[in-house]
């Protein structure tokens, strides 16, 4: 056998969770000798490369290519089932017309491709194409553990084969995993029932497709999640992925990072900023988004908010309180987008008030950094759980009667985080788990060395 430059297309689910993992992975898989071509759809396409700085050489490094995703140009994208049916109708003929092309040019082929989990179609292309499957997922091990369990999650009557939930107390899906709610399931948190229907027929589709798969590779690391990894040994843990440890940048933005914050952070004390983020999704109304800004205001304590353009129903200046910002003065610090995984390395940062997506979580725990919880939906609800039971490394914060969390819940946790040196305790303890699981000799750095090894033995090779 010959070691030729392996050639790999990677697709990723076209949300900003998925494609930010996918695409830390396809510059790692650069960085060990292979050839990435990354599919986008043309929408998500043309963000990240608008948010791409012009000091960023990701072009240079990976082949950045589009394909339509079957929506009309003004069609929300935030539509998941719309969106959903659309990807599944229109891609399929569209990966396979990229990987054709690819094999014209280029003398060696594709080699394999590496695909979103919840896009199995994508895996049945590649095993008509007669090429080598790789099942990429980006969020907890145990978040899928419950997808691979939908079967007996029905024949114990748990769920009908809709997705409703039938029986509310916890679960454990083994007995080494934590408790598990099943309103928190990625399928039921939909108010829609046709959405929940569609997500469990999607389910379904790609739990029988991925069996096909040569490896099944998740974004986790064993140290975090052993019960889950124990519960399906096929899932691999490879991660975390991310920039800081390859000693790079994070590319893969759909907004452009404003790194202007890092130089208010160089001027605040060490653990004295709450970091405010809620990732590409979720949205406030008014009510809720006066509420936080109090609550930071009231806590007065430093604060960094990422307030995306589209955070705030019926967004815009107007939305913050009546002299909210001439109030926290300097003590706060507002931007649109923030460079992430900068942030929550630096020493200023004390906490970080996330909506929990399983980015946030493994960057904020690779970092020491303990939690305040916001979950919006889906996987979030769990990762809560992860992080305030399991790891006990952060706090939740409840609504009250009206369905907000009001500014005094919000002071009374940051208070309580702050003066709980526990929290952090924990949180570094955690830091040094998964930063070995890394490192040379790590569980998920020699499971990446598999994996690498397999990639580079191509299949007929001599």
């Amino acid at each position: 056998m010959v070691q030729l430059i392996p050639h790999i297309v990677a697709m990723p689910y076209p949300a900003q969770g998925h494609v930010l993992p996918l695409m830390e992975l396809s510059l790692w898989l650069v960085k060990e000798g292979c050839k990435i071509t990354f599919i986008n759809t043309e929408f998500n396409h043309k963000r990240v490369i608008n948010s791409l700085s012009e000091n960023d050489d990701v072009r240079n490094k990976i082949n950045l290519v589009s394909v339509p995703d079957g929506l009309e140009p003004h069609e929300d994208r935030t539509d998941l089932k719309r969106l959903t049916e659309s990807l599944a109708e229109v891609m399929p003929g569209r990966l396979e017309g990229v990987i054709k092309m690819i094999n014209e040019f280029d003398e060696n082929g594709v080699s394999c491709v590496i695909v979103d989990q919840s896009m199995g179609w994508a895996l049945r292309v590649a095993e008509k194409l007669n090429i080598r499957r790789v099942a990429f997922w980006p969020a907890a091990a145990a978040t899928l553990a419950s997808i691979f369990s939908v079967s007996k999650l029905i024949d114990d009557g748990i769920i009908d084969h809709d997705g409703s939930i039938l029986k509310t107390q916890g679960i454990k899906l083994s007995p080494n995993m934590p408790i598990m709610n099943p309103s928190d399931f990625i399928w039921a948190c939909f108010p829609d029932k046709s959405m929940n229907k569609m997500i469990m027929n999607v389910v379904a589709e790609n739990n029988e497709r991925v069996k096909f798969a040569d490896w099944v590779i998740c974004n986790s690391a064993k140290e975090l999640e052993p019960g889950a990894f124990d519960m399906y040994p096929q899932v691999s843990p490879i991660g975390p992925l991310l920039a800081s440890n390859r000693l790079g940048s994070a590319a893969g933005n759909f907004w452009p990072e404003d790194s202007n914050c890092l130089k208010w952070l160089d001027q605040q004390p060490d653990n004295s900023v709450i970091y405010v983020a809620f990732g590409s999704f979720t949205i406030l109304d008014l009510t809720q988004f006066q509420e936080l800004a109090l609550g930071l205001e009231s806590s007065k304590k430093r604060f960094l908010w990422v307030v995306r353009e589209d955070l705030i129903l019926d967004g815009g200046d107007s939305a913050y309180p009546k002299g909210f910002k001439d109030r926290v003065g300097s003590r706060g610090h507002i931007v649109k987008w923030a460079p992430q995984q900068k942030v929550l390395a630096h020493p200023s940062i004390a906490c970080f008030l996330s909506h929990c997506g399983w980015n946030s979580t493994v960057e904020s725990v690779s970092n020491g950094v303990p939690f305040l919880c916001w979950p919006y939906f889906a996987d979030q609800l769990f990762n809560q759980s992860y992080i305030c039971d399991v790891w006990k490394v952060g706090l939740g914060l409840n609504k009250n009667e009206f369905g907000v969390i009001g500014k005094e819940e919000i002071k009374n946790k940051m208070d309580k985080l702050f003066g709980d040196e526990t929290f952090k305790e924990r949180a570094l303890d955690l830091q040094a788990k998964v930063n070995s699981s890394v490192k040379k000799g790590g569980t998920s750095n020699k499971m990446f060395g598999k994996f690498i090894g397999w990639i580079k033995t191509q299949r007929g090779a001599i």
